[in-house]
């Protein structure tokens, strides 16, 4: 019970957190020329991601467990589909008539690229090292620095509520959001150490833990931050959260992939792992439609698809 009480305390000060960092971005979205798409694409997923990537970094390094790494990442991947895809249900009428940027769809279409790319390395057809990394972390790093350019060039969608009065200068705004981003980060490796001990006390597999404890917890960010971007009515900023954190977190792979000395980060041995795998290439691949119809029944459908993907892994 004290376990669960310490996840539980954790897990809600990230949300509290994580809902403090999205109200700074909508100001940011609001008080300068930067696109939406890149801020939510990039400078918010990047701060909702952080707990993927200290998690992963300390489940690798720190205890030893390269498995709870992958698991952690395309469990969280899944999650945030799944999250997205009920945010377009719950708000489907307002979301049919959002403007998602391009950019936000070029970045869904790289994550199901790195998708096919991890499904090709576990069947062994794209697995060789390029300079002592495996050819999937260069493949996602190129893909990733691709999408941070066509975020950044892409052109703001505007939110519903721009009439807002901001009553912060930008500088406090960024020194909010940084002071802020840093007690996520903190957050993220207590977060480690609890599922671990979770996972050891309830005699559970690293990579069940990983995908539902650490996979669930450290998508918070992603979740609560969604939540408040959608109530703003900032759909663009809110689907490029989404979209864009879910790039991110594939490059906490690569990152583990270059420290990770004498283990591979590339572990497909748990059959849970590729669940996530296969169940997470088909929650992405329904989010296109998704985002990119303009029908609302074509979005619910795929909305539905999505949604259903993560509750087909959790019933196998």
């Amino acid at each position: 019970m004290w376990l669960i009480l310490q996840y539980i305390v954790v897990a809600t000060l990230v949300v509290l957190c994580s809902i403090k960092a999205s109200k700074y971005i909508d100001m940011l979205d609001k008080t300068t020329k930067l696109s939406g798409a890149f801020l939510g694409g990039v400078l918010l997923s990047a701060v909702t991601s952080l707990p993927e990537l200290f998690t992963s970094i300390s489940a690798t390094l720190l205890i030893g467990k390269p498995s709870l790494c992958l698991s952690n990442i395309l469990g969280s991947d899944i999650f945030n589909s799944a999250v997205l895809a009920l945010s377009v249900l719950v708000a489907l009428r307002h979301f049919s008539k959002a403007k998602i940027s391009k950019g936000n769809i070029i970045v869904t279409l790289f994550v199901l690229v790195i998708y096919i790319a991890l499904l090709l390395n576990m069947f062994n057809i794209l697995n060789f090292e390029v300079a002592t990394v495996n050819i999937v972390t260069v493949i996602i790093v190129l893909l990733y620095a691709f999408g941070v350019r066509y975020l950044a060039n892409d052109e703001s969608a505007p939110s519903d509520n721009d009439d807002e009065d901001i009553r912060l200068s930008t500088r406090q705004v960024v020194v909010r959001f940084t002071l802020t981003s840093v007690a996520i980060v903190v957050l993220s490796i207590l977060m480690t150490y609890i599922t671990d001990d979770l996972a050891t006390e309830f005699n559970i597999g690293s990579g069940l833990a990983g995908a539902i404890f650490l996979g669930v917890a450290t998508s918070l960010p992603e979740v609560s931050s969604t939540i408040a971007l959608v109530r703003m009515r900032n759909f663009n900023v809110a689907v490029g959260n989404i979209v864009g954190s879910n790039l991110f977190n594939f490059i906490v792979i690569c990152i583990a992939d270059v420290l990770c000395v004498g283990q591979s980060v590339y572990d497909y041995s748990d059959l849970k792992i590729v669940g996530l795998l296969e169940y997470g290439l088909f929650a992405t691949l329904a989010l296109l439609p998704m985002l990119y119809s303009r029908k609302i029944w074509v979005k619910a459908l795929a909305a539905v698809a999505a949604i259903a993907c993560y509750f087909a892994f959790l019933a196998i």
